[in-house]
């Protein structure tokens, strides 16, 4: 069998959600494992939740991960085209044979009455589900009704027996039949529902791995029934867990930023994202917990995910970001700074910073906020310094009178300055620091002394 794997987004965000970073991860991941194809297909029936630019950044998003796919709507395949809403004749020709077979049928009940037969089923304490009221119209009359009357075509769910499979990660699992509604395959727009469009899809574009989360396993009884109506080969299902807040409840915007674009504005490294990412259910053998993109592909296996992940924790993911910050060249960690910058930042000032912040950064917005003294003088201080008056002016005529202006030669100046004074380093420092950087705690200062220059050293002393 040839490894196929996809996944299928919808373009109804603000971007990519972080949960399908972690799916799309998962099946790029056991693709490359097995020499297989990584598929996206991007799911855009739904038109009205339709979000513009939405499927732009998505693909944009998987880019930026290096989540390299081998074929979707930008590149070319052989089952192209990989947007839906472009592969409509398809789904209509496939539920017309559904249609032909009596394997599904046409239903004109309005929404007035299949709202009241909700209201009803709800009042009784029963499931609400479709009653099958048109289930039993005569199919050649429901086939001429259907040419004139607005119409949605619903899948015969068998009414006895059960509706079993093996979950890769899950083991057996099973529905019983009776309790399943008659889904709904083709609206009344002429737009297939999820149901229909992803079997239909996955069994056109040979999927033979579906990946997916836990939130899906409800919905497989219905595709596996639609796979047998069309008598289809069955692909092989794996259900992984769902990423979970703190508190166990799903993950969602109102308690966790979900949108991948939120965590390339805070400057997470993509690399440090999918490593989190894959300990969601999935522990690398001897309990690493940094590792590269390659290295999972080499050790993961599948059968090895656990059914429900640890909680997504943010602090766990910005303190496993730090560690690749501190791993990073200086080189490359100035590379990674201009870049989340824009170039706006002087190169030089930017480069000899790196040494001074690398261990004390978690993500690369936190750069700036610590280091912008070093771009521009400061208008707001933490501490009145006012009543240092003397001794800013004491130490800006020692600063002046350096002849070598290196942070170690600051620093043993500044130190003597001190002891002169009969001051404690700690108070006076902290004026100097203050006075310089306009905050309490900042990167090492004799070294951002050095960085300033004496001339700009001197003056913020002398004009605070």
């Amino acid at each position: 069998m040839t490894v196929r794997t996809r996944i299928a987004p919808s373009p109804t965000g603000e971007d990519l959600h972080i949960g399908n970073v972690y799916t799309a991860l998962v099946n790029f991941v056991f693709a490359r494992k097995n020499g297989g194809k990584f598929i996206v297909r991007i799911e855009d029936t739904d038109r009205s939740r339709l979000v513009k630019g939405s499927e732009k950044k998505i693909l944009a998003s998987l880019r930026w991960l290096g989540l390299d796919y081998d074929e979707g709507p930008d590149k070319k395949g052989p089952f192209s085209p990989y947007r839906q809403s472009e592969r409509l004749p398809l789904y209509r020709k496939y539920v017309d044979r559904l249609v032909d077979t009596d394997k599904a049928y046409y239903c004109f009940c309005t929404e007035e009455r299949l709202a009241e037969m909700r209201r009803v089923q709800v009042k009784k304490g029963k499931l609400p589900v479709y009653d099958k009221f048109c289930r039993q119209l005569e199919k050649n009359q429901a086939k001429q009704r259907a040419k004139g009357e607005k119409h949605v075509v619903r899948l015969k769910v068998p009414e006895k027996g059960r509706t079993s499979f093996n979950d890769l990660i899950r083991g057996e699992i099973s529905f019983e039949n009776r309790l399943l509604d008659d889904q709904v395959l083709l609206k009344s727009d002429g737009f297939p529902t999820y149901h229909l469009a992803v079997v239909v899809d996955d069994h056109l574009m040979k999927v033979s791995h579906v990946i997916r989360a836990e939130e899906w396993i409800s919905s497989t009884p219905k595709h596996i029934l639609l796979y047998r109506a069309f008598r289809w080969e069955l692909p092989q299902f794996a259900h992984g867990p769902v990423l979970r807040n703190p508190d166990r409840s799903k993950l969602s915007k109102r308690k966790n930023p979900v949108w991948l674009s939120w965590y390339r504005k805070e400057g997470y490294f993509s690399e440090a994202i999918l490593n989190y990412l894959a300990l969601m259910g999935w522990s690398f053998p001897g309990g690493r917990d940094v590792f590269t993109l390659e290295e999972m592909i080499t050790e993961f296996k599948l059968e090895d995910l656990k059914p429900v992940g640890p909680a997504f924790d943010l602090k766990k993911l910005e303190w496993l970001n730090g560690e690749y910050i501190r791993k990073s060249q200086n080189s490359k960690l100035k590379s990674r700074i201009m870049d989340f910058y824009q170039n706006e930042l002087p190169e030089d000032i930017v480069e000899k910073s790196v040494p001074l912040i690398r261990e004390r950064i978690k993500k690369l917005s936190d750069y700036l906020p610590l280091t912008e003294f070093l771009f521009k003088r400061p208008q707001n201080y933490e501490l009145d310094l006012k009543s240092y008056r003397q001794l800013l002016a004491d130490i800006s005529a020692k600063l002046h009178g350096l002849a070598s202006w290196q942070a170690d030669k600051i620093g043993e100046a500044m130190v003597e300055l001190a002891r002169d004074k009969q001051l404690k380093n700690s108070e006076f420092f902290m004026v100097l620091r203050v006075a310089v950087s306009g905050k309490k705690i900042s990167p090492p200062l004799n070294e951002s002394l050095e960085i300033l220059g004496k001339k700009e050293a001197v003056y913020r002393c002398q004009n605070f």
